[in-house]
């Protein structure tokens, strides 16, 4: 069953999830029906998941967001445990709705990742950043490192994001959506995990690229 809603005191955390709540207050309700236009690569981070569709995993996505990724994951693996964190209750909101029918082997935190513990029973084979850590400046590698502390040995990491633009009014545009495009996060991934497959893609011509990464612990 979905979980009770976790918080924290921390100053800065709490600022963050204000800043993102204020953010995704009226996005979250439109979300699925826009971001398709731009945050492409989604299904294929979690079709290319070197797992068996009828293996037991327990799958752990870092900003959920609407459940949208967790649901498709739900149909795509139908022995999977979920655990669906993200900083916005707006967003968990939705996640609920979207996960009902899958509420028995899902769980929905409402709170940050990196900032306290989370209790989970098992380590996550699979930990999914799917458009997350662009938006977590300066503080992606604090995430990156969580990762590789909360996976299992030999787990595995998947992340799908934005990559690069070389148009720099396009990057700063970019910025204002909270969202940093540097090459920075192929770095961070690659000294921490064992790289089994990455690909850089453009998007609508060379506007921008985005990123697919999968590692091992």
């Amino acid at each position: 069953m979905f979980s009770e809603i976790i918080t924290t005191d921390n100053i800065k955390i709490k600022n963050q999830a204000e800043r993102m709540n204020d953010y995704y207050r009226f996005h979250a309700k439109i979300y699925d029906l826009s971001r398709w236009t731009f945050l492409f690569g989604r299904r294929k981070i979690i079709d290319n998941l070197p797992f068996h569709e009828k293996e037991i995993l327990n799958v752990l996505e870092i900003g959920c967001g609407t459940g949208k990724n967790l649901a498709y994951i739900a149909r795509r693996f139908p022995n999977a445990q979920m655990t669906g964190v993200d900083i916005s209750r707006n967003m968990i909101a939705q996640a609920q709705k979207k996960l009902h029918q899958y509420a028995v082997r899902t769980k929905l935190l409402e709170m940050p990742y990196g900032g306290e513990k989370i209790n989970l029973k098992v380590q996550p084979d699979v930990i999914l950043f799917s458009y997350c850590l662009t938006m977590v400046n300066p503080d992606f590698e604090k995430l990156i490192t969580q990762a590789l502390h909360d996976l299992k040995p030999n787990g595995i990491i998947a992340v799908v994001d934005f990559h690069n633009s070389r148009f720099a009014g396009f990057k700063r545009w970019m910025g204002f959506k909270h969202v940093r495009m540097d090459s920075h996060l192929l770095p961070s991934l690659k000294n921490n995990f064992t790289e089994l497959k990455t690909e850089v893609r453009n998007a609508y011509g060379s506007v921008w690229q985005y990123m697919l990464f999968y590692g091992k612990k």
